[in-house]
């Protein structure tokens, strides 16, 4: 089936992750439900354009997020490319489409001033195997910038403490280094402390010496949060976001910062300049003799 092909392909050739693999299979099965209720057709690969619009104008009547509308046309378009490669198709029906526009949301992120704060003197009760780790996963995600599928994932072997650097496997399973400041190695020499050696290869682990898992890291990261911030959004990828636009107001290279948060393109990374320019507006209100 041709969907199947398309799937391995993503996973094998692109190497995806298996849950962007997932992502594309409910969204083209989606796809699929659609045209065998309205058109009663099941093969995608003879559709056309019109079919692909009336998808679009059913979804957003549904009620679904542009953001959603958008990632599902994206994975049709996907396929579609797929099967023009593999020389079944010589158009794609879902090329040309008009998408809904999208809302420009910048990202939340959590003043420096809090988090070093939350840092320097939030009681985690490091006196533990749990505090210690818990301190851990804050640190990691706002001084590294990882993604949490990165850091969930890590290995001990992953983390060299004599160069301070972390080798991380980002999306699509490319390798980058990312260097830890002194504080954090040391973050990380206590935690091991408590870690027994016997409990396996990944670095962070839950009170029962298992892998951590992605929706301990969302409660353990909503919680020490609260403690600093009354933002709504207190999640790991908001300790990303604070992590890119502290340093980008901090002097940093908008290129060493697309490369540290393992972005393809500078294009992703350029939405915290943002913050940047708001700081440098205020700075120049306040400071030229004209403004």
């Amino acid at each position: 089936m041709h969907t199947d092909d398309f799937l391995q392909y993503l996973a094998i050739e692109k190497r995806y992750s298996d849950h962007t693999v997932l992502a594309y299979k409910h969204d083209i099965e989606s796809f699929v439900d659609y045209m065998d209720k309205a058109y009663d057709e099941k093969d995608i690969a003879t559709v056309h354009t019109l079919m692909v619009r009336a998808w679009i104008v059913e979804l957003v009547e549904s009620g679904l997020q542009a953001k959603s509308v958008h990632r599902k046309i994206s994975a049709l378009k996907s396929f579609y490319k797929f099967l023009m490669k593999n020389g079944e198709l010589k158009a794609s029906p879902a090329h040309g489409v008009v998408l809904p526009k999208l809302k420009k949301l910048l990202p939340t992120f959590v003043e420096e001033s809090k988090m070093n704060i939350l840092l320097d003197q939030v009681d985690f009760q490091t006196d533990d195997f749990s505090g210690k780790r818990d301190k851990l996963i804050v640190e990691l995600l706002y001084c590294t910038g990882m993604r949490l599928s990165e850091m969930v994932n890590l290995n001990i072997a992953n983390v060299d403490l004599r160069e301070n650097a972390i080798r991380v496997l980002g999306k699509g399973r490319k390798e980058r280094i990312i260097p830890i400041s002194l504080s954090t190695a040391a973050t990380i020499k206590e935690y091991l402390a408590y870690r027994l050696p016997s409990e396996g290869n990944y670095l962070l682990l839950t009170d029962k010496g298992e892998q951590l898992y992605e929706q301990f890291v969302y409660r353990t990261v909503k919680k020490y949060l609260g403690l600093v911030t009354t933002h709504q959004k207190r999640s790991p990828h908001v300790l990303r976001h604070s992590f890119a636009t502290h340093m980008l107001n901090n002097g940093a290279d908008l290129n060493a910062i697309k490369e540290l948060l393992g972005h393809a393109s500078l294009a992703a990374t350029q939405v915290y300049t943002h913050n940047s320019i708001e700081k440098l507006k205020k700075v120049y209100n306040q400071a030229h003799p004209r403004a």
